[in-house]
Formats: structure tokens, sequence, C-alpha cells
């Protein structure tokens, strides 16, 4: 009788070896899970899960058993098992827009904090934090069970100025690797020059460069954006390089402040962001026939139900902000724009004064011999008066 049950349970022993995946027996993860076999990339326009699959055979489940929030009924809900990673993984992959959060019901939620740190000089930012879990499928259909159940959490903490740290976050103790452009929108926005109020025709750009005051329409957009977000310009300026870090550089607008010449005609209320400004030239470059500069616009961005409560409020008592120091891979940058020495309407007036000198044919002599002969027909004309008004009226006398 102990034989027969020790053949029993061999073959049970057996059976729980056939139900673990060749590749898995000799995987260094063949051992129970552990939240270190979950990793997150929050992406541009995706987050990616990858969860170590040989774990989930340890502890009785499968790649089919897996779904986000329990969302038994979507199928988008499920992963994709990658038999020929090493070592084996289940992927799951949905793009950042309202509709794929809320069907799998992932958590979504944007909050307001103070800005610290590199966005100190801004009075109010928001964050947008997207969670969930992964959870395992009992199978057992008894009363009963012993498997135990498996769940991974993952989240993904976004600020929405574009902008993320290339570093390692730890979040409900997953690990949350961030990737894709260092985890930043930034690869999402351009900024395009027009010369038209109605942005449709581009700015051609001659090699003499633009007149000084030519008007320039900029455009920032972002592209591949959920709706649920808005582009806000936070500060443009100009620079001499490039490089958005500069100690020569000119403020388009800031916060309240703004050049004169400068109108902000769209910002903050869709994807794209317009403003306008007349060309110029820096004052460094005064002895050079051409000048040249770069436009930078610290972009963000903001929810659209919230996104009039960060506009710069200019009312009396609130505080106005200062240039604040910009991070290169917080901006986004113009192509090059050059500048003539001269405007056309200084041109013309170069031209007119030489058209007026060629067509003269006196010289100078010649004109001086006129002013005196017009001077002295004047005298002669008053002594001819003089001598009318006075010398005849007197008696003559013997």
């Amino acid at each position: 009788m102990r034989l027969v049950i020790l053949v029993c349970q061999l073959c049970l022993i057996l059976r729980i070896e056939a139900q673990i995946p060749e590749v898995c027996i000799t995987s260094p993860t063949n051992r129970p899970p552990e939240n270190a076999d979950i990793t997150v990339t929050c992406g541009t326009e995706y987050m990616d899960l990858s969860i170590y699959i040989c774990p989930m055979y340890q502890a009785l489940y499968n790649e089919t058993q897996m779904v986000l929030n329990n969302q038994i009924s979507t199928p988008e809900c499920y992963g994709t098992a990658d038999w020929d990673a090493v070592p084996p993984v289940l992927n799951f992959r949905f793009p950042l827009n309202g509709s794929s959060i809320s069907s799998c019901n992932n958590d979504f939620k944007i909050t307001d904090q103070v800005g610290t740190g590199q966005f100190s000089d801004f009075s109010n930012v928001q964050y947008v934090n997207i969670s969930g879990t992964v959870i395992s499928l009992d199978p057992s259909a008894g009363m009963i069970t012993y498997r135990s159940q498996i769940q991974y959490k993952f989240s993904c903490f976004y600020p929405m100025q574009y902008l993320m740290n290339n570093t390692q976050l730890d979040v409900s103790g997953v690990n949350i690797a961030i990737k894709d452009n260092n985890g930043s929108f930034i690869s999402t926005l351009s900024m395009e020059l027009y010369q038209d109020e109605l942005y449709q025709d581009k700015l051609d750009i001659p090699t003499s460069g633009l007149n000084l005051k030519t008007k320039i329409y900029v455009a920032v957009k972002a592209t591949n954006l959920t709706e649920r977000f808005n582009v806000l310009l936070d500060r443009c300026y100009a620079t001499l390089t490039p490089y958005p870090m500069s100690i020569t550089f000119y403020d388009l607008f800031v916060g309240c402040q703004g050049d004169a010449q400068t109108k902000v005609t769209i910002n903050g209320v869709s994807q794209i962001a317009h403003f306008s400004f007349e060309a110029f030239r820096f004052v460094v470059d005064k002895n050079k026939t051409i000048s040249t500069f770069y436009i930078h616009c610290v972009t963000r961005l903001c929810e659209v139900s919230s996104c009039s409560q960060l506009l710069p409020n200019c009312g009396a008592g609130r505080r106005k902000r200062e240039a604040p120091d910009v991070l290169a891979n917080a901006t986004v940058t113009s192509p090059v724009i050059v500048v003539g020495k001269q405007s056309s309407g200084e041109a013309q007036t170069l031209s007119a004064s030489y058209d007026l000198s060629s067509e003269s044919n006196y010289s100078g002599p010649v004109v001086a011999v006129i002013v005196c002969i017009v001077i002295l027909s004047i005298l002669l004309v008053a002594m001819a008066a003089y001598f009318v008004l006075y010398v005849r009226r007197k008696p003559f006398i013997q």
C-alpha cells in the first residue's frame, strides 16, 4: 500500500514538472514571484509592462491567467508572452489616452503641487499619476484553493512639463524604468515659423536676412498627444546660440512680463500655441552685416479643465516671476533666424537720397552764384521802394 502511495506522489511531482515550460526549468527566474519581476517603461506614447513568466508557473499560474485590474472580459487587458526573451516575459502595452486607460480600469489622477527645484519659478505645477495592478486569475472551481494570488502593482508619475529626469524610481515596491528620450515628452514637440497670421505660409529667410521689424509668427505644436492635455508656454526668449542655457538672452515673454512687440494669441487652450514678434538684432551684432539668433520656449502640459488656472494672473498683488534658469531638455528651439542690418524703410530712404543727388545738374559753385543773384535782386527792389516812398515826397529847394 505504501508503495502505491509513493508511486502516486511521484506521478504528481512529474505532472507538476511537466506543467513548467522547459525554458523555465533552467532559467534563474524559476522561483516564487517577487516585486522585482515587473519592469515598467513610462514612455511618451505608451506605458509598457514586462513581467517574468517563469515565477507565474512556480505559483501554479500561467501567462493566460494574468490580467490588468481584474478586467477578465476585456481582451486588450491581457498580456502577450515573449518566449524568445531571456528570461521569458509577459508584455502589456497600452497607449496614454483616455479610452485605453479607462478600458482596463487603470487609475488616472491629476494633482496640483507647488513648483520646486527646476520648476520653482512656477507657482502651480500639475502632475499625472497612472497606476494599476496585474492580477492572477485563480482557475480553481471549488470552495478552496492552494494557490496564492499574485499582484504586480505599477505606477507612472508624469510631470506635465514635458520633462522627467533619467532616474530610476521605486513606486509601491515596483522598479520603474524610465526610457524613451529620457522619459520626456519633448520628442512630440515642434516649433515652426510662419510669415502670415493665418499660419499657412512657412517663413522663408533669405541669406541676406530678414528686414528689421518683419513680423514673425511662431507655432509650438504637440503631436501624438492624448486629448486630455493642452500645450502651455510659460516663457519664450531669444539667445545668440542654439543652446537654451546662455548668458546673453532676451525675453519675449515670461509670466506677466513681455516685450511690447510680442503678442501671444493662443496659449493653454489647445495642443498648439501661437505668438508673434518683430524681427530685431542683438546690440552685440551692431557691427555685423547680419545678426542670427534662436527662439526657445519653456513648454509644459496642462489638463484641459484646469489650463485656465495655470495661466499667469497679472492682477494687483500678484508677484511677477523672474526669468528662470532653463534646462536644455525642458525647451523647444526654433531654426536659426537671420536678420539684416537695415530695414526696408531705411533702404528706401537711402535710395531716395541717392536719386535726388544723382538727378541734380547743379554743382556747388553754380548754386552759390544763383543764391547771390537772388539776394541782390531783393536788395535792389528794397532800394527802389525806399526811393518811391521817401525821396520823391520831399519838396525841391533851390
